[in-house]
């Protein structure tokens, strides 16, 4: 089981991005937009700022922390929202092994 505390500034694992409707409203209570650059996580606090690094490619994206998941036994870190994956350029392989910066 993956296990991240908030009190460590970074991380390294996989992450993921999800596609929900902006029907669906995220944990902060606000309703989901895909195309924001937001990000899911269970243990840091909501509003955080983070910097997603795809350790294949180096390129980064800075994300707000804004909703929970992905859940730990599935083994990824951080789940991004599209427009988050779009900027990081991993929508065609799903997953990708990144950098997770508390900013």
């Amino acid at each position: 089981m993956l296990s991240v505390t908030p009190a460590r500034a970074e991380w390294t694992g996989t992450a993921s991005f999800y596609r929900h409707d902006s029907d669906r409203l995220r944990a902060d209570g606000r309703r989901f937009v895909p195309e924001a650059l937001g990000a899911a996580h269970w243990t840091l606090p909501l509003g955080t700022p983070v910097r997603v690094t795809d350790l294949s490619t180096g390129r980064p994206v800075d994300v707000r922390v804004n909703d929970r998941g992905p859940h730990p036994q599935l083994g990824q870190l951080i789940d991004l929202s599209l427009g988050a994956a779009r900027a990081l350029g991993i929508t065609h392989r799903g997953l990708a092994r990144v950098r997770v910066s508390v900013l």
